[in-house]
This record gives C-alpha cells, sequence and structure tokens, in this order.
C-alpha cells in the first residue's frame, strides 16, 4: 500500500477558470499553478454544473450530478445523499485521508468519510456550530472572535488589508494544518489529503504584501456584453438575483476589488508551495498526484454583474489542474486539454490513477484516456430564480424561466459571451437543437416550465426586480426571518 500514489486534492471558492497566468490571463500572478501546469494538464473547458458552494461541493464528493445528490438550491441544512464518499472510497482501499479548511456540509462536524476533518465555516453559526476550529485556533493564539473585525463583508467587494499578523490568516491556517497532517502520517499508508480554502470568496481580506504585488500591474477592467449595456435590456431571470446589475461600485472601486480579489489568488498560490515543499522534505512529491480546482467561479463585475450563481463563463467554468505522478508520463506534461469535464470526473479520475475501484455510483468520467462528453447540462435554482445551461463544444444556450428567455452564445468566436445569438436565424438549427437537449434533461419541478412539450418558462407579468438590499453585504449574522445567509 505504501506504493500506491498519494493525492493532494486543492479546493478554492470563487475562483474561475481562465484565471491562471500560464493560460493567458493578462494580470494574474499564479507561478505554483503555472509550475504544476507546465508538468501536467490543464482542463481548460472544465464546469461547474451548478454553480455555488455546496451543490458543487456535493457533486466533488460523491462524482454525481445535482439530480442525484439532490440540492441545486444551496440548501444548508441537508445532509450528504447516502452515496459513497470520494474520502470513504480511499479509506475503504487502504487510505489515510484528511481535510482541511472548507467543507461545508451538514451537520457541520459530519466527517464525509475523512479520518478527520479540521473546518473553517466562515462564520455560520446559524447552522449551530459556535466555534470551527479555525476560530478555536485563534481563540489559543489570543484573539478570539476577531476573525471578523476588519469589517469587510462575506458577500461584498470592499477591500482591505488582513488586520491581525499574517499567520493568522485562514489560508495560512489551513496550509499550516494540511501539512502537519502529512507531516503526522502513518507512513505504512497511502494519504488523501483534502486542503480547502475558502479564498478567494468574500471579504476581500489578503494580506498587505500581496495588495503591493498589484500596486504597479495594470488591472484588466470587465467587459460587458451588448446584451448587459442597459438594465432593461436584461432578461428578468438575471435581474431577479441579488447581484443584479445594478452596478453599486464606482470605477476606482471596482478596479480595486479586482486588485483585491487577484491578491487572494495569489496569496493561495503562494501558501500551495509550502504543502508541495512539505511533501518533497517527506519524498512524497514524485509519488503525488496533485489536482486544483474550485467549487464554482465569480463575475467579478463582467456584464455589471458579481458573484456566483449563473453560467456565463466566468461564474460556471472553473479551474482544473492536475499534475500525475512522475512516472505517469502517459497522462501528460504541459498540456491543454479542452474536453468538456465537470466536478463528478474529479472523484473517478483520483481514483484510476491510483487504481482504486470506483464506485458504480459515480456518474462521472475519468480524464484519463479519450473519453469525452458530447454537452454539459447545468441547473441553479428553481422557480422563478431558476436558469440552466447546456454547454457544447462550441455553442452554450443558457435558459432564465422567469419571462421565458433564451440566450444563446459561440464561444469559439466571442470567448467573452459579449454577442447573444438566440435571435439570429442563421443559428436557429443550433438553438433548436440545445433547446431539445435542455428539454430532454429537465425534472422535477422543471416540468412545469414545459406547456405541450415546448419551454413555456415563467410569467413575469408583476415583475418589478429586488427591492432595496439591506444585508450589508453579510457582513455578520443572520437575517432572521430572510433566509439569506451572511456567508452564501
Amino acid at each position: 500500500m505504501s506504493n500506491k500514489p498519494n493525492v493532494l486534492l486543492i479546493s478554492t471558492d470563487h475562483w474561475f477558470g481562465r484565471l491562471i497566468g500560464a493560460l493567458g490571463h493578462p494580470t494574474i500572478l499564479t507561478p505554483t499553478l503555472d509550475q504544476l501546469i507546465s508538468n501536467g494538464v490543464a482542463y481548460t473547458n472544465a464546469y461547474t454544473a451548478t454553480p455555488s458552494c455546496i451543490p458543487a461541493r456535493r457533486e466533488i464528493m460523491t462524482g454525481v450530478s445535482a439530480r442525484t445528490h439532490g440540492d441545486r438550491v444551496f440548501d444548508e441544512h441537508l445532509p450528504m445523499p447516502d452515496l459513497p464518499t470520494m474520502a470513504q472510497t480511499f479509506r475503504d482501499n487502504g487510505y489515510q485521508a484528511f481535510s482541511v479548511g472548507k467543507l461545508h456540509v451538514y451537520p457541520q462536524h459530519d466527517r464525509i468519510g475523512f479520518d478527520d476533518a479540521l473546518i473553517n465555516e466562515e462564520g455560520r453559526h446559524h447552522l449551530g456550530l459556535m466555534k470551527d476550529d479555525y476560530e478555536l485556533f485563534l481563540q489559543e493564539q489570543g484573539y478570539s472572535g476577531q476573525e471578523a473585525t476588519h469589517a469587510m463583508g462575506h458577500n461584498d467587494y470592499i477591500v482591505r488589508p488582513w488586520h491581525l499578523p499574517e499567520h493568522l490568516h485562514q489560508t495560512n491556517w489551513t496550509v499550516h494544518q494540511m501539512s502537519r497532517y502529512i507531516a503526522r502520517r502513518d507512513t505504512r499508508k497511502p494519504g488523501f489529503w483534502y486542503m480547502s480554502f475558502s479564498e478567494p470568496h468574500p471579504p476581500m481580506v489578503p494580506p498587505e504584501p500581496f495588495l503591493q504585488m498589484y500596486r504597479d500591474r495594470e488591472i484588466d477592467m470587465p467587459f460587458v456584453g451588448e446584451w448587459a449595456e442597459e438594465w432593461d435590456n436584461l432578461p428578468n431571470g438575471l435581474k431577479a438575483r441579488r447581484w443584479s446589475g445594478r452596478n453599486p461600485y464606482s470605477e476606482e472601486a471596482v478596479r480595486l476589488a479586482r486588485q483585491g480579489f487577484y491578491a487572494m489568488c495569489t496569496h493561495v498560490d503562494h501558501q500551495i508551495r509550502l504543502v508541495i515543499g512539505m511533501l518533497r522534505e517527506e519524498g512524497l512529491l514524485d509519488n503525488t498526484v496533485v489536482m486544483f480546482t474550485s467549487d464554482h467561479g465569480e463575475m467579478l463585475g463582467n456584464h455589471n454583474q458579481w458573484s456566483k450563481d449563473l453560467f456565463y463563463e466566468e461564474s460556471a467554468k472553473i479551474p482544473m489542474v492536475m499534475m500525475p505522478p512522475a512516472d505517469r508520463k502517459d497522462i501528460g506534461q504541459g498540456l491543454r486539454d479542452d474536453r468538456l469535464v465537470v466536478q463528478a470526473d474529479i472523484f473517478p479520475t483520483l481514483a484510476d490513477i491510483c487504481g482504486i475501484p470506483i464506485p458504480d455510483s459515480v456518474e462521472g468520467m475519468s480524464m484519463v484516456g479519450d473519453r469525452k462528453r458530447e454537452y454539459i447540462y447545468g441547473e441553479h435554482w428553481e422557480n422563478a430564480l431558476a436558469s440552466r445551461m447546456i454547454r457544447d463544444q462550441q455553442h452554450k444556450l443558457i435558459y432564465y424561466p422567469l419571462g421565458n428567455c433564451i440566450q444563446l452564445f459561440d464561444l469559439d468566436s466571442d470567448p467573452n459571451e459579449l454577442h447573444d445569438l438566440a435571435g439570429d436565424s442563421s443559428v436557429a438549427d443550433i438553438r433548436e437543437r440545445l433547446t431539445s437537449l435542455l428539454i430532454d434533461n429537465l425534472y422535477g419541478s422543471d416540468l412545469e416550465l414545459l406547456q405541450d412539450g415546448k419551454l413555456a418558462g415563467v410569467p413575469d407579468d408583476d415583475f418589478k426586480g429586488p427591492g432595496y438590499d439591506r444585508n450589508f453585504g453579510g457582513q455578520r449574522g443572520w437575517r432572521f426571518g430572510t433566509g439569506t445567509s451572511a456567508t452564501y
């Protein structure tokens, strides 16, 4: 067993797929990810099928879609489904399995198959846990209750430097604790290690040195599609969301938000090097598969939208980078793979590399080899708030039931989705084909969106858009009676 490959699975939160220097982003500094790609594979068409934290993480850990794992609506109180998890499967096959960071399950101390899990719940006290492991660490260091005294919101894009000593930052804590697990491992067994960062999810509080790295760099600014330039022209299903296209930030605030976001990403990238250094010191790196991904992306002002839960590229496309063990030259080095892959593929891919039987319940496919899917079906929310996606190798169809609105983009010629082709008669056959695929994938309450087998959607005659938002970006606490978490 000690000769089996180890696994280091690294997850982030809000990191969108194109945000890697080696993949051509004009601003971001990611030297660690760039080197991982040079020693492995970047999957450049990787997507989350449910772009928010809880459902995406359920798919990663079970290898199944929302239709099977049961959540497409960010249900904070839904236990994990009765399915083999990745952690339990590796443990059942002789691995030690440890997790550090954001697990985002319910109940909060459910280990979901890990031998142990040190968790950072980012203030989700409304779910019952009053102090997570990170909060206990701050208490031991003499900083009890000060993790949020920077005053930045969990869903806002105002930036300031981290307010405590740098080693107390939750990113540093995650890396330190994971390194301890690796150092204290049972050397007779291989390890399955899940290192899950909550960054670059707001609050936007990178340590000052990482903000300084971007002081003199030209910050790329958001792009806005012609369909998104005017509020009145937006699909009502898009207007209905909390971040509804009425940009509350000045141009300088947007520039600072992007600078702060990039700084948090670079902070994570640099800290990952410490864990890689631990693997090297322990003589494990050559026999370890390293996978880097994210639960979903972040609009970051593009199309005048912020946050996630949308199917535009910055929200739904995620990074997927894999460095295989040194002896697996068959998987490749320095490669860009443009196959359509999803989070459900992570489980069977890692199991495949490690020679572990893949449970029959897993719906994803191993990325080892040349198997490919024809399209991805995406879903989030239900009824009036719902959006759905079909993404094939070239085109993407997005559907908003509210007002029965379809958008269509050609991602080969228009990767930033600037031009909505839904009304273009020259691509009517493509729209019809993708719409038919969408209908074939509907189930449950979505069937009420159909009339005589055609999309009918939800009437929007009385739609007025969202009212005033008194949430202040989710800064501290639970809004009783609203159903809105401070850390959605």
